[in-house]
């Protein structure tokens, strides 16, 4: 099963306040696991980035003004996406910014299964953060490269938290082939897993040993 784990950078909050798309990266899983497919770029939005924005990923006005704008990366990305589960944390915001990009350009809204791992987190841990550092923290991923939001390397953790969230066996991630030159994307090999203990023959022997003791006592008690 193919999923694409998701994530956009944005001049702003509100789709309705005329705010773009400046990044976008996501990230392939095939049943679980990072394929050497990713999808990566960055956005002119045609339009100033807010300075909260900046502030979060630090995309300048004058860096952003020589990529593509979406119009022409739009049949890559969507073709990259075609009939695959979609995951997304907070998928409301992404999804809004996403469909307001293709409506600009007279494209149909997406209509991908999305799985939003945000409210997977809330129903788990009612009350908690449940952001993506919290969350990162909580499973003890490393994000100490996440000095500021961008789309690559948060599509990298949440693929990971993911996996912790669906309760699975984390299986080796190797992102040594998914290095882009204008990401920041790590090339190295990361080894996430959990233990698994499991009883020595002497510890199944001394099982058995008690339970048949017990099972006589209960049986003429």
């Amino acid at each position: 099963m193919k999923e694409i784990v998701l994530d956009t950078e944005t001049t702003g909050l509100s789709v309705k306040e005329g705010h773009r798309i400046v990044e976008i990266g996501c990230i392939e899983l095939e049943d679980l696991v990072p394929t050497k497919n990713i999808f990566h770029c960055y956005l002119n939005p045609e339009r100033k980035v807010s300075e909260k924005a900046l502030e979060v990923h630090g995309y300048t006005d004058e860096f952003l003004s020589s990529k593509k704008k979406f119009s022409e990366v739009v049949e890559d990305f969507l073709n990259f996406i075609k009939g695959k589960k979609l995951i997304i944390h907070n998928a409301e915001f992404d999804l809004s910014h996403l469909n307001n990009e293709l409506r600009l350009i007279k494209k149909n809204t997406l209509d991908n299964e999305v799985i939003d791992t945000l409210k997977l987190a809330r129903e788990k841990f009612p009350g908690s953060q449940i952001n993506l550092d919290s969350l990162c923290r909580r499973y003890r991923i490393d994000n100490s490269r996440r000095k500021q939001h961008t789309a690559l390397i948060d599509c990298e953790l949440l693929s990971k938290v993911y996996i912790n969230l669906l309760d699975q066996k984390e299986p080796t991630l190797n992102f040594q082939n998914l290095e882009n030159e204008n990401s920041n994307f790590p090339s190295q090999k990361i080894i996430y897993y959990k233990k698994v203990v499991k009883p020595s023959e002497k510890e199944l022997e001394s099982h058995k040993n008690y339970l048949k003791i017990n099972l006589k006592k209960n049986f003429f008690n």
